[in-house]
């Protein structure tokens, strides 16, 4: 899938195993037509989820499938609704097509704010483009082996004002507070990660899960959705140019993969 530069909106390598590793916020392009209305802030990429590909390694090695966009959140947030509603009422967040950075940094040029008409046309653009590959993916390893398990890898800094106060946990899981998976799944991935004793970890916290893991997630139709938001000083250097640290890495790695096969096992139990 391509658009008029040529360049893919997204990736998709179709494994072997029920696992599909959906990582929506790692994209670091930016159309020229579109870059050419933003300020300089909108080139660092900041609020990207830097380095999951590498960190998830051990996911395409077990056989799972793994999408991710081409493009950055900044272009379109595809874990938003298409409409733009608010997933956190009373609290504030970026939207479906950004106009500030986290730190609330402009991304635009004064006037040159996105409008509707350009909303629909990135929303046909990237948007359905990347959820079209997810749903056909879910309903290809649901037909194959009955049952899926979406897995959202995501990453943030772990000092964020904006969004919350204080440090936010290592690792924060959501499962749409128990409706994208079964009721106590969300709690035992937590403990899974805090009983190796190096993380803190936290169930239907902060984030409980966006768009795509509350829209995909039907445990009724064999369907799990899990979202992991992890924070950044887990595994990369916070501050720009955001390096891949492989020593920090090493140790979380295993404890991603260790969430994830406890999550498999509970797929395998589901009917």
């Amino acid at each position: 899938m391509s658009t008029a530069t040529d360049q893919p909106v997204f990736t998709l390598v179709q494994g072997s195993i029920p696992l599909l590793v959906s990582i929506p916020h790692m994209g670091t392009r930016i159309p020229a037509d579109i870059a050419r209305t933003m300020t300089p802030i909108a080139q660092r990429y900041d609020d990207t989820d830097w380095h999951l590909d590498r960190l998830y390694a051990f996911a395409q090695t077990m056989g799972a499938s793994i999408l991710q966009p081409g493009y950055s959140r900044y272009v379109i947030d595809l874990n938003r609704p298409p409409d733009g509603a608010n997933l956190y009422p009373g609290q504030d967040t970026t939207g479906l097509l950004p106009v500030d950075t986290f730190d609330k940094e402009a991304l635009y040029a004064p006037g040159h704010e996105p409008g509707e008409a350009e909303q629909k046309r990135r929303l046909d653009l990237y948007w359905r483009p990347y959820h079209a590959a997810l749903q056909q993916e879910i309903e290809r390893l649901r037909n194959k082996h009955g049952k899926a398990l979406l897995w959202e890898a995501h990453s943030i800094r772990s000092h964020v004002p904006r969004f919350f106060e204080g440090r936010l946990p290592d690792f924060n899981f959501g499962t749409s507070r128990d409706a994208s998976a079964p009721a106590g799944l969300a709690q035992e991935l937590a403990d899974t990660v805090t009983r190796r004793g190096r993380y803190t970890a936290v169930a239907n916290g902060r984030f409980t899960g966006g768009y795509i893991t509350r829209e995909y997630g039907r445990p009724s139709e064999g369907v799990i959705a899990v979202q992991l938001e992890q924070s950044q000083i887990t595994y990369m250097d916070e501050s720009h140019p955001y390096a891949y640290v492989e020593d920090r890495a090493k140790e979380a790695a295993p404890a991603v993969q260790a969430a994830v096969e406890v999550a498999l096992e509970w797929l395998r139990k589901i009917s």
